[in-house]
């Protein structure tokens, strides 16, 4: 299985690359991992509703020039669904099985995803209704990409 995350922006903490890092090389052992880093789009602090949209299609289409057409896409959004880790795991091993071995993760920068990255989407996961940092949305959706191939596989970890 291919298992790939692409993210908006430069990751720069260097305590988050160590987590990912980690949990990559854990990952070796169940898929190939990819993390793909797009370019934030610069924008000052206030932005009117237009300015907003424009930002977020300019990152939108960087996004999607990184995504092929076989790939199965997952959008982190807030008002995605939420699913328990048992539920995760059982999703990734069906896409596997059924077709899918290649899925992508995509998470947002500051302002979200664009309507076009959400119209590719073929489904979308939440954490629930808070509002985390996409930086750290990146080890914490690593981390719950192990622990679904943990479980998967019938290991301890996830206890």
């Amino acid at each position: 299985m291919n298992i790939k995350i692409i993210s908006v922006g430069k990751l720069k903490e260097k305590y988050l690359k160590q987590g990912i890092a980690e949990y990559a090389k854990r990952l070796g052992a169940f898929c190939k991992f990819q993390l793909i880093e797009v370019a934030d789009e610069k924008a000052p602090e206030s932005l009117s509703d237009a300015e907003m949209q424009n930002v977020m299609a300019k990152e939108g289409t960087r996004i999607l020039s990184k995504i092929k057409d076989k790939e199965y896409v997952i959008a982190l959004a807030i008002q995605g669904k939420q699913r328990a880790s048992e539920v995760f795991a059982h999703e990734i091993a069906q896409l596997g099985t059924y077709g899918h071995p290649d899925v992508t993760f995509v998470i947002g920068g500051s302002l979200g995803l664009s309507p076009a990255v959400m119209q590719r989407a073929n489904d979308t996961l939440s954490f629930g209704k808070l509002t985390l940092p996409h930086q750290l949305m990146r080890l914490v959706l690593i981390e719950q990409i192990y622990r679904a191939f943990m479980i998967i596989n019938g290991r301890t970890y996830h206890k």
